[in-house]
């Protein structure tokens, strides 16, 4: 390991303390790790900092810190696991696009030149997940090498999430092999990451992290609402969603007015929409349904409208306690963009008026949340610790280990 490379990274690390403490902090946990044999550029695992030693040589310091915040951004955004079913180089180059933007508009060091990096201004304020399906549109209309060539260039190498290393897919654009996790080891990162980004922003002191970031960490430390207990509490308040002549409300009478009284719904009205754009899989979206099956089986009567979600509706079924088992053996179906207006376009044309919508998504909608008067909605969101509808209820989805 160069002496002269080492005192040239460690140099940019306290810059990024003394100018962005946050990422300086971020950056200073990180063990700098030579990597010349696989590493056209620099990498990271979320523990380590990979880099190749001609890259960093060409290099300024402003420079250099601009690659710090690069690999930093997407350890904080858990961009290793979070591909889902999307194609794997147009999600790096997605998030590449993101986590770019991010440094330019919170100026952290200087935009590398030295190769062509993903970088629009038109993506800003946008996630990786949108960015994706913009360019996934492009990709059906060109070839995805012609594509390539036009992005732009990674500005590093992402290490995939696997069990084992060393397959075909582990292969820089050399052929030459680089580490991969596996899965148990990419989740003790997550959570050695989490923990950094706590005692980072805290170190760094107020102001001086920025706000998308402190979003993240406070939706970790405050205390959330399991979602099974949230749709419980909604359903149970359409249980008596009524009114009738028929039971009058008797405290009325003492006022020499006969006003109703409340009687109990026969039928629980729910619809359900399961989004099979983005980072939900058939295993998370059966759990969820299986859990929703839990719930209203509690109840005499019920009626779920079904269906999955991209930019089309898919699948549309009605379970009733009669055919309830239904819910256990539905087939997701689904795998393109993200429109979540197709939903309520979908319920108007089909006369679907639910006391609750429950949506079950990534939280990532290339465009509108939807209307926002249709019906109550619920916001059932997996991955997406950001994310915060503008209007229903939003919880976050976690799925109980074991």
């Amino acid at each position: 390991m160069s002496t002269n490379i080492v005192d040239k990274l460690t140099t940019a690390r306290v810059g990024l303390l003394l100018k962005a403490p946050f990422f300086g902090n971020m950056a200073t946990r990180m063990r700098l790790v030579c990597a010349d044999d696989w590493c056209p550029t620099a990498a990271t695992n979320g523990r380590d900092f990979y880099y190749n030693t001609k890259f960093i040589e060409k290099l300024s310091e402003k420079k250099l810190e601009f690659l710090f915040g690069h690999e930093i951004l997407h350890c904080v955004f858990d961009h290793f696991g979070r591909v889902g079913s999307r194609d794997r180089q147009l999600s790096n180059i997605a998030q590449d696009f993101a986590v770019n933007q991010i440094l330019v508009d919170e100026r952290i060091g200087e935009k590398i030149t030295e190769v062509k990096i993903c970088y629009d201004p038109k993506f800003r304020g946008l996630a990786w997940e949108e960015i994706y399906d913009i360019l996934y549109e492009k990709a059906e209309k060109i070839p995805m090498d012609q594509l390539m060539k036009e992005l732009g260039d990674l500005l590093d190498e992402h290490i995939k999430e696997q069990e084992g290393a060393g397959s075909e897919d582990d292969k820089t654009k050399d052929g030459k092999s680089k580490p991969s996790l596996s899965k148990e080891e990419a989740e003790r990162i997550k959570q050695e990451i989490k923990e950094a980004m706590i005692q980072s922003a805290a170190a760094a002191g107020a102001g001086k992290t920025p706000a998308g970031i402190m979003r993240m960490i406070k939706s970790m430390t405050e205390p959330k609402m399991d979602w099974r207990q949230l749709v419980q509490q909604e359903i149970q308040s359409i249980v008596r969603n009524d009114y009738s002549f028929q039971r009058v409300n008797r405290k009325s009478m003492h006022s020499g007015a006969i006003l109703p009284g409340m009687k109990e719904a026969t039928t629980i009205d729910v619809a359900i929409a399961v989004d099979m754009s983005g980072s939900i899989g058939e295993e998370d979206a059966s759990t969820f349904l299986s859990e929703i099956k839990g719930i209203m089986d509690q109840y005499e009567d019920f009626k779920i409208n079904l269906w999955c979600f991209d930019t089309e509706i898919y699948n549309p079924q009605e379970i009733t306690h009669d055919n309830s088992h239904d819910l256990l053996e539905y087939e997701p179906q689904g795998g393109g963009g993200t429109d979540f207006d197709v939903n309520f376009t979908y319920m108007e044309e089909n006369d679907i008026r639910p006391k609750k919508f429950i949506m079950f998504t990534d939280g990532y909608p290339c465009g509108s949340w939807g209307p926002e008067d249709y019906c109550d909605t619920i916001f059932i969101v997996k991955g997406n610790t950001q994310a915060e509808a503008p209007f229903g209820q939003t919880v976050i989805y976690e799925k109980e280990a074991g």
